[in-house]
């Protein structure tokens, strides 16, 4: 498709894929938060479970299909490691740089999430740090670790959906009320569907666009594919932050790298008959557990500034400069 249209061509369904990827994630975090308020679950719960599964659904096909083919087992792994350095360096800096850089001071990080949900957020971080971790470890991941990641997910994500706010539930066993929950669940639906769509698009176009550039394929893999299937997460944390939804951002942000480390790469491996040797990815997974580590830190401090989003983001931009200068001298 995009050999036939050219560069011009796929520059154009780049634009008009973003503009799609903005509209659908205004869509998913609009009824997110309505979807929040009707079923007692706190805006956090529904940022981790249900913002977060929908906008990671494109590393869980990039992963997916990578694993497939024994010979890019490879990018599976550096998708999901490198994603979540994108997730919390890159989106959860903007976020809180645009929620501090509004308001003078320190803002509270956590206002409105209950503890059960703060506790939940911290186990989310400590997998997605010990995981990393482990394989560094280990030396290989196998299809036995992805069957352990698999199950960590599911666990999680049965212990979450227990946990409800209801000082923010409402009734809807009025047939009106039913009515309204049915159509934010409809165009949550809608949305999601159209992020996935755009991402898809998004990362395809820039991909050909780098490729006809002369950039190096594994550049691609390590910059363009990580940061392409994260701009669902930027597209929708940015939406929450500017609306006032820090909260549904944070569990979106912490609810992605959750799935990207238990889930999508659990599934990855599950579906590779092969063993992955990790050294060659120590970069990303080491940047992968320093971002994780500082995340967690400024949640436990439960304030943030200025400050802290600007660490986030220098954090990113050394990421990138070394994973670019390793791939150069490689």
């Amino acid at each position: 498709m995009f050999e036939e249209i050219g560069i011009l061509g796929s520059a154009m369904v780049l634009f008009v894929a973003l503009i799609a990827l903005v509209r659908s994630s205004d869509f998913v975090v609009t009824n997110a938060v309505k979807i929040a308020d009707r079923t007692g679950f706190g805006r956090t719960t529904i940022g981790f479970l249900l913002v977060a599964f929908s906008t990671t659904l494109p590393e869980l096909f990039v992963s997916v299909f990578s694993a497939l083919d024994p010979t890019t087992i490879g990018v599976a792994l550096g998708n999901a490691l490198g994603s979540n350095v994108t997730n919390i360096g890159l989106i959860l800096g903007i976020c809180f740089l645009i929620v501090t850089l509004r308001k003078s001071g320190a803002t509270p990080l956590s206002s409105g999430t209950t503890k059960e949900e703060i506790r939940r957020l911290h186990f989310g971080l400590f997998i997605a740090s010990i995981v990393p971790l482990t394989l560094l470890y280990i030396g290989s991941a196998s299809q036995f670790i992805g069957v352990i990641l698999f199950g960590i997910f599911a666990f999680n994500v049965y212990m979450l959906s227990k946990v409800k706010n209801n000082k923010n539930g409402e009734n809807i066993q009025v047939e009106a009320e039913k009515a309204k929950f049915k159509k934010a669940v409809a165009l949550f639906a809608a949305g999601a569907a159209g992020v996935v769509a755009s991402a898809y698009f998004i990362v395809n176009s820039a991909s050909f666009i780098a490729e006809s550039l002369g950039v190096p394929s594994v550049v691609i893999g390590g910059t363009i594919i990580a940061f392409g299937t994260s701009v669902p997460e930027l597209a929708n944390s940015i939406t929450s932050t500017q609306k006032g939804h820090l909260d549904l951002a944070l569990g979106n942000i912490v609810g992605a790298c959750f799935i990207n480390i238990t889930l999508i790469l659990g599934v990855a491996l599950i579906a590779s008959p092969l063993s992955v040797e990790v050294a060659a990815f120590s970069n990303v997974a080491i940047f992968s557990l320093i971002t994780t580590l500082f995340l967690w830190y400024f949640l436990s401090s439960e304030r943030i500034s200025w400050r802290e989003g600007a660490m986030l983001l220098m954090l990113y931009v050394v990421f990138v400069v070394t994973s670019y200068g390793g791939y150069k001298t490689a």
